[in-house]
């Protein structure tokens, strides 16, 4: 069954954005969250209303919780599930699941969208690829990559402004995943093109024209999937796509998993785009809190040890991605608070980073803390984010080689936001780049 992309979009977003301009109109301060731009700017004092003595407040389609505790069983609990296709209602779900999915990150068959045991069995086909060990072997080859875009911006834009997310945040990380996948890098501003617009799906409440031109995003990259795994099976490589191509309808892989067609797409677009998008996001979050904190960027100079520790921070203090969603498949109880069947509870991973019950000093930013490494930046429980391990080693690599090369970076003009609630960062940093620490 088709359903035209209006009807998708007044099935999910069009219903939500009916919720937002009555909640917006009777005051609610959670709509506020994803209708002003000030709120979405600095969403975090907004976060601070929320944070009272009970484990959830109310949200606007369910339960939400800034509290870490709450948050991570909410996270590792069995008896709640994904929310598919934006967390909309049963109905909705199983008519837009009849008429296909795997056309956003959000819909089945993805992986976060579904639940064990099809996830489970996603995952294992793609979890080679992004094991500890595979991301220290990637280790020396990111520290290259690092060099040879620095070596650019030397040479082109010595003493100029430059845009450090599109020339350098953005870059490193989507050549790394195009490596491991087996893409051609030679697609890599296509592929940041088409994952920027697939982005901007993550928000609830999108107006038609955005949903038309997320949906066009991801229909591109989709089309092009479908043409690279034509060759891919008739010349397969060593690489990851090669062995979500063998899994596929037209072979198994060593332990006899099988893909369809559309399982296939679906999982491959995930690990793409999820293998650089957020982390584009880290790295050009970390340049600039790194220039807000000159304090903090000199102790890392002098105490270099304190690097990964730092990335961890950079991840709690100002998470990529500010929520995420669970849909209770049961009737349940959390923090001695029931949750019914069916029922959206909001997981505010970027509030939860916050908790003053975790974190000393909780709006501090130190790159010496000792318990960063607690945050929920990367989720948890059997949704853990994937990438996680490579997320961190990319931010490390790239934050250290750029500090290190130019201790003189300074920022030009005011930094832009993306202009998505869910993903938070840069989309333009412009600096000017120096090799000698500025005095006075």
């Amino acid at each position: 069954m088709w359903i035209p992309d209006t009807a998708r979009w007044a099935l999910t977003h069009g219903l939500i954005r009916l919720v937002l301009r009555r909640e917006t109109r009777r005051g609610n301060t959670n709509a506020l969250f994803l209708t002003d731009p000030a709120v979405r700017d600095d969403p975090y004092r907004h976060y601070e209303l929320l944070r009272g003595p009970e484990p959830f407040a109310q949200g606007l389609a369910g339960k939400l919780t800034v509290h870490h505790a709450v948050a991570t069983e909410v996270l590792r609990r069995d008896d709640l599930g994904t929310a598919s296709f934006g967390g909309a209602p049963a109905p909705v779900r199983r008519l837009l699941a009849r008429a296909g999915g795997g056309r956003s990150v959000i819909e089945p068959p993805s992986m976060l969208a579904v639940d064990p045991p099809d996830h489970s069995r996603y995952r294992k086909l793609v979890t080679r690829a992004f094991t500890a060990k595979a991301v220290a072997a990637l280790r020396v080859r990111t520290e290259q990559v690092a060099g040879e875009l620095l070596d650019e911006l030397a040479r082109d834009h010595a003493g100029e402004p430059v845009d450090l997310v599109r020339r350098y945040a953005s870059q490193l990380p989507v050549i790394v995943i195009c490596e491991i996948l087996g893409a051609p890098v030679s697609m890599r501003e296509k592929f940041l093109t088409w994952g920027d617009a697939a982005a901007t799906s993550l928000d609830p409440g999108m107006c038609l024209a955005a949903f038309k031109h997320a949906q066009q995003g991801i229909d591109a990259l989709l089309d092009w999937m479908r043409g690279h795994f034509e060759q891919l099976r008739r010349s397969p490589g060593e690489d990851v796509l090669s062995q979500l191509v063998n899994a596929s309808s037209n072979g198994t892989d060593a332990d006899g998993e099988r893909l369809t067609e559309t399982e296939l797409l679906a999982t491959s677009l995930l690990v793409l785009a999820a293998g650089f998008e957020t982390t584009v996001n880290l790295i050009g979050t970390g340049i600039q809190l790194l220039q807000d904190h000159p304090e903090q960027r000199a102790r890392l100079a002098a105490q270099p040890a304190h690097w990964p520790g730092a990335v961890d921070e950079i991840l709690r203090f100002d998470s990529p991605v500010q929520r995420t969603a669970r849909r209770a498949l049961r009737d349940t109880e959390i923090a001695a608070v029931p949750i019914r069947a069916e029922e959206i509870v909001i997981v505010l991973l970027a509030a939860a980073n916050r908790d003053p019950e975790v974190f000393t000093d909780p709006a501090r930013f130190d790159v010496t803390r000792p318990n960063a490494g607690k945050h929920l930046s990367f989720s948890s429980g059997v949704h853990h984010c994937l990438g996680a391990q490579l997320a961190r080693m990319e931010g490390e690599v790239a934050l250290r080689a750029l500090t290190e090369r130019f201790p003189g970076l300074t920022m030009v003009g005011r930094p832009h936001r993306r202009p998505t609630s869910n993903l938070r960062g840069y989309d333009s940093l412009t600096a000017r780049l120096e090799t000698r620490t500025r005095v006075g």
